[in-house]
């Protein structure tokens, strides 16, 4: 009587073998947690900045009919938001999305000579924008008098701003989802594609395809085992951020746990995306161009290192539709807005749209010889 043969012994028997070549290569682990680790240190420990477009809203009563005010509108950094009621302007106003909350009130003295009075109001969450904001308003506020001279002495005062203590925003809580979504966008992208070109220029996966060993498993086997590997490389850079850098994990465990799923999300596109790379490239050199055209833009256009928001609204409409911007948002909304998975609908629902269409591709020209 014939032996059925066992699934699931090959299968984990592929997945180890994979994990133990991923090991073999020292350099697969410099990649992927050494450097993002190098670029953590640099952009969030001592970087600081932020966002050189400054998101602001206006109280109900804010005089919207001065000169100083259509001044500051007409500033390029500047961008004035509308929102329909008090609560949504207060909820992005503790999550740090809005820099500050304007009131621009004037006053005529006796000689009906205008005094323009700006109070602002803020809150911790907004720490690393509001400084570099008040510098604008200080130089917009010496460039309008200034102009205004010759005509009649016009003079703005700046009051100090109202802060209202909430969550410190840490330049760490905006680079380090970033960073997470570098470190497994290209060791995930090359791992995947060179491992899979490879095995099939060496004719592994038509021996392998020959072999009682079901297809899917052969796939699952060596995709899990760089699955694994990419999740101790999250595990360790957020651990990382959160013990030394002081990362926000908004509900502990439970966000940690979140941004887990999320991550593995975005790796089983990634995976999908590295073996569309290995099955269409013509030689081993092909692979880093493909990688390349698919992630650099991601890299710079996804909010890795800076907000999108410093593009122009046409570019941001590109940005917005590529998988790594809706990782990030998503992964920074869990962290430090203390939001969950299912209020992150509309980020899961466009990478789960990613990942049909990247196997909807791969199913069709996967080559096993």
């Amino acid at each position: 009587m014939a032996v059925k043969y066992n699934q699931s012994r090959a299968l984990w028997a592929i997945i180890r073998a994979s994990f133990k070549a991923i090991f073999a290569n020292p350099s697969a682990i410099i990649f992927s947690i050494l450097f993002p680790i190098i670029f953590i240190l640099i952009f969030g420990a001592f970087g600081g900045g932020g966002s050189t477009t400054y998101n602001i809203a206006l109280t109900p009563d804010c005089d919207t009919n001065n000169a100083f005010f259509h001044y500051l509108k007409n500033n390029p950094v500047i961008r004035v938001q509308e929102y329909p009621d008090s609560a949504s302007l207060n909820k992005d106003l503790i999550r740090g999305r809005l820099t500050a909350i304007l009131n621009v009130q004037v006053e005529k003295d006796s000689l009906q000579q205008s005094r323009y009075i700006v109070n602002t109001h803020s809150t911790t969450a907004s720490n690393n924008t509001l400084f570099a904001f008040r510098q604008v308003l200080d130089y917009l506020k010496l460039k309008f008098q200034a102009d205004q001279a010759g005509i009649k002495n016009e003079l703005v005062d700046l009051k100090e701003p109202v802060i209202t203590t909430v969550r410190k925003y840490r330049q760490i809580d905006f680079i380090l989802p970033g960073q997470l979504g570098f470190s497994i966008l290209f060791s995930t992208l090359f791992g995947i594609a060179f491992t899979f070109f490879n095995l099939r220029e060496q004719l592994v996966l038509k021996r392998f395809y020959a072999s009682p060993v079901n297809r899917l498993n052969i796939l699952l086997g060596v995709g899990m085992s760089r699955l694994f590997f990419q999740l101790i490389n999250i595990i360790i850079l957020i651990g990382f951020g959160y013990f030394f850098l002081h990362f926000t994990l908004q509900h502990g465990f439970i966000t940690f746990l979140e941004m887990v799923i999320v991550s593995i999300l975005m790796l089983f596109i990634l995976m999908g995306v590295g073996l569309i790379f290995s099955s269409i490239a013509k030689s081993d050199t092909s692979i880093p161009l493909l990688i390349n055209l698919f992630g650099f833009p991601q890299m710079l256009l996804s909010g890795t290192f800076f907000p999108i928001e410093v593009f122009p609204q046409w570019l941001q409409k590109i940005c917005y539709f590529l998988p790594l911007t809706q990782y990030n948002d998503a992964m920074r909304k869990i962290s430090f807005e203390g939001l969950h998975i299912f209020d992150c609908g509309e980020q899961i629902g466009i990478l789960a749209l990613w990942l049909a269409i990247t196997y909807a591709i791969a199913g069709k020209v996967l080559k096993w010889e």
